[in-house]
Order: C-alpha cells, then structure tokens, then sequence
C-alpha cells in the first residue's frame, strides 16, 4: 500500500486496516485461531503510517476549527497508533502466543491457561478456587518480564513521537480531562460508600462463598462472586440468551433482528472468558463476543457488550470514519455498556424473568449491587495504583506491592503483588469506566425523571439512546453531563446508588 497523500486517503485506507486488525484479533479472541498474526496485518500497510504522515496531520489539526479539527485530531492519534503498531507489533503478537501456549496443571490434568482462568467462576471448591488461583497467577506472572519490555518500548516511542515524555500528561491531554481530579472525585465516592459495601459484604459473602470464606479471601473467588455461582441454577446459560433479548426488546431493541452485529456464543477451549464487543466496520459490521458459564455475569456481560454492539451498529452511516470507529478514549461508550447491563440490577427485572418472590428478588439484585460496588471500588484503586506507577515508572518494577495494598484494600479480597501488570490496561482506561460509572448514574438519574421508575422496560429509553447513538463516537463522555445538567465529576447520583441501603 502506498502512503496517503491526504487526509480523507487516511482515513479510507485506515478504515480497511482497522478491519483486517480487528478481523485477526476476534479470530483469535473468539479460539478460532491458534496463534496471533497482527505483525502480518501491519506489514502489509507499513506505508500508511509514516512519520511524515504523521507530521501532516499534525499540521492539518493546527489549521483547522470546529469538527474538522476533531476529526483530523482522532486521524492523527490513530497515525499515531499505527506507527506504535509496526514497531511493536512482532513483540506484541509473541507475548499473546506466549500466553496462549502456556499450559497449567491442576488436579493431575493440563489445560490452558485461560481455561484455567475460566474455570475459576464456576469450581465449586473454595479450597480448590484458592489452589487454582494461585496456579494461575504464577501462569500469568511468568510472562511478566515480557509485559514490562513491551510496555516499555511502547511508552518511550510514543514519547518520541509525541514529544512529551510525561504518560499522564499525555492521556490527559488526549482525554482532555485531568486525570488526578477524576482520582479524587471517584476516591471520594468510594469512602462515601464504605458503610454500605461493608454492610452488603458481611451479609453476602457466606451466601455466595460459605462460611469457611476468610474475613479477607483471595482474588481467586472474584470471579465466582461475579457470577454469583451459587445461584447459577436460577441464572443457568441455557436462558442467557433469550432472557437478555427480551430484556433488550423491553426497551425497543431487537437484537436477533440486527443484521449488523455478529453474535458469537459458543464455548471454546482458547476462546477469552472476558465478553467483548470488536467493531470491525461500524455500523455494518460489529461482533459480540461472550462465553457463557451460567450465573448471572453471563446476562451482566451479554448485556454489557449489547450497549457497546448497539451503539456502534446504530451509528450514523454517513458520518464520518473518525465518528463512527475513533475516538479520544472509550468512555462514552462505555456508558451505553453500563447503562444497559445495569438492567440486571433492577428487583423487578427477576421477578420477570425468574419468578422470583419479591423479597428473594430484592436480595438478588442487591447482590448485583455489592458486585457493581466492588468493581467500581476496585477500579478507583486501580487508576491510583497506575498514576503511582507511571508517575515512578523508573521504579515499575517494585509496583507490585503498592498495587496490591491499594485494590485489596478497596475491595477487601487479596490481589497478588505479581498482577500488577496483567491487570493494567492501556491508555489510562481504568479512568475511562470511572467517568463512565459516574456519568451512567446520571443518566439512570435523568431517565427515572424523563421515562419513570421503570425506564429498564420502557421503549422510550430505547428512542433516548437511539438519538445518542446515531452521533456515533462523536461526543464525549463529559458533553452528556452537560447535556443532562450534570456537572462532570458529580459523583451524587452514583453515591446514592451504591450508598442505598434496602429493606
């Protein structure tokens, strides 16, 4: 391919390259495929990602106004991707093979690595959840050196390119906000509703983990807790499907009748237990990416990725490619993901689809509730414990420790040390679900206002985001507070959720 000699060229050429990437990475997301091959996807569009390039762009930003800059911004950030990417790329796909290859060994019998993190969500052992915990960690730690090599010949490229060396200055200023003020805001949130989760934990967690749970257990029961397995047999896979179809259909949404977003449900070996949406090509081509195990984090997830999949396919087709697949950070999407997860959270919802008793409804869904806690607490740790580290990333490699007193301490499982760099994700997008969390509760808040109480059954909550979507990736996260009448960090709305106490 030869190099764009404009910005529109780009952008077209961009769009196909995006395609093929994302097209490769759900192969292997999805165990389709055995082994990563990215390098091969970036070889074969080199030319379009130049530092000339780059430099043109840059310059188109500074002469334009209004949406165009915006546009030619996002254009200039993804040139900026593309370059990270061919220099990385070789290093990244032998570091995803690498963990796909590992294998682990647990009760006399081999199995990957990632189905032995799957399997953590439904063993029923509490012993053999802590056994298994510990051997996946240290499956996961050997490739630590690795992680860290890669990380670090990322961040100090893209210092050079950018030329700003500080990492939290740049995500800031590319995110626009300043990421210590969402720390604090979001870490005021968290102790405002100490009482609250620590009252929804000590009368939750002998239900879901037995009572000979430890007053501080390991983070190898997270994902058994999400699950809430010990309900699995009211929240089984086999309804998964056709209880979140109905839900999403509740609110004007026909799932099964988009042809544009691509279902994959199956359970594979290889296939990632985390659930994904990949937009390949909004809003014609998106996957939904899930692998069910039963519990109700299978309805969370399907749910969750179902915001994300409507909100890419439901997009304006004539918008721009920047609109429709780029944009500064991912948390305005985001907020549709929560939104429509948070569905599972309403009493009534298990009532409907359960036939549950009031009072066993109201328990479950306080349940979700204490789950919701946990990982928005957990999360707000996270994005401390990753200003620390690359506010001293000098010293990254004795981070393990800090991150580790930091999100137990939020959560009150045990984190080990050694997962510091697993659990980081890129680009500061812990800070990403943060706004996220804060601006879905006021959106929650403006929907009990405008639609009423039952605004997770109401075909007018699906008119209110069909009008959002269809801006594509266009607005912000903040531009919806604005709308709403929200200032950007008010994090009241959250609070008085997750501060609620019931009867």
């Amino acid at each position: 391919m030869n190099a764009a000699s404009t910005a529109d060229e780009f952008e077209r050429n961009l769009s196909d390259y995006v395609y093929e990437r994302s097209e490769e990475a759900r192969a292997v997301r999805v165990g389709e495929k055995e082994t990563s091959d990215q390098a091969a996807v970036v070889a074969r569009y080199e030319a379009l990602f130049t530092r000339s390039t780059l430099e043109r762009l840059t310059q188109d930003v500074e002469g334009a106004a209004g949406s165009e800059r915006e546009r030619l911004e996002r254009l200039k950030e993804a040139c900026l991707g593309g370059l990270l990417s061919i220099e990385i790329a070789e290093a990244s796909d032998a570091l995803e093979n690498a963990i796909l290859n590992t294998e682990i060994t647990f009760e006399d019998g081999s199995m990957p690595l990632r189905a032995g993190q799957a399997r953590l969500a439904v063993l029923e052992s509490y012993a053999g959840r802590d056994e298994l915990g510990s051997i996946v960690t240290d499956g996961s730690a050997q490739h630590n050196e690795r992680r860290l090599s890669l990380l670090e010949a990322a961040e100090q490229l893209e210092a050079d390119l950018t030329g700003q060396p500080d990492p939290i200055v740049r995500n800031a200023e590319l995110k626009q906000v300043d990421l210590f003020e969402v720390r604090d805001a979001v870490g005021r949130a968290s102790s405002a509703v100490d009482n609250a989760y620590g009252a929804r934990r000590e009368d939750h967690l002998d239900a879901l983990l037995g009572p000979e749970r430890e007053d501080e257990p390991s983070s190898a029961h997270v994902s058994y807790i999400r699950r809430l397995s010990p309900l699995a047999g009211t929240y089984t896979k086999e309804r998964a499907v056709e209880v979140c179809l109905d839900s999403l259909r509740a609110v004007g949404f026909d799932l099964a009748a988009e042809h544009r977003i691509k279902l994959d449900l199956e359970d594979r070996p290889q296939k990632n237990p985390r659930a994904c949406v990949i937009a390949s090509r909004p809003p014609d081509v998106v996957h939904l990416i899930t692998r069910a195990q039963g519990g109700l984090a299978d309805y969370e997830a399907f749910l969750h990725e179902a915001g994300h999949a409507l909100h890419y396919a439901g997009c304006d087709p004539d918008l721009p490619y920047a609109f429709r697949r780029l944009a500064r950070d991912h948390a305005l999407t985001e907020i549709y993901a929560f939104l429509v997860e948070s569905i599972t959270r309403e009493p009534e919802w298990h009532v409907r689809h359960f036939g549950l008793d009031d009072e066993t409804a109201q328990r479950h869904a306080d349940m979700a509730f204490l789950i919701e806690t946990l990982l928005f607490r957990r999360y707000a740790a996270k994005l401390d414990s990753e200003l620390r580290f690359w506010g001293d990333v000098g010293n990254a490699r004795s981070h393990g420790p800090v991150y580790a007193e930091l999100v137990s301490a939020a959560s009150g499982f045990r984190y080990p040390a050694s997962g510091y760099l697993a659990d980081m994700d890129s680009g500061f997008y812990t800070a990403d679900y943060l706004r996220a969390w804060v601006r879905t509760a006021q959106v929650r808040a403006a929907l009990r206002e405008q639609v009423g109480g039952n605004w997770w059954c109401d075909e007018a909550t699906g008119e209110f985001l069909r009008e959002l979507f269809r801006e594509g990736t266009g607005p912000s996260n903040e531009d919806i507070a604005d709308r709403l009448g929200f200032a950007a960090l008010d994090t009241g709305p959250l609070e008085s959720e997750l501060g609620a106490t019931y009867a």
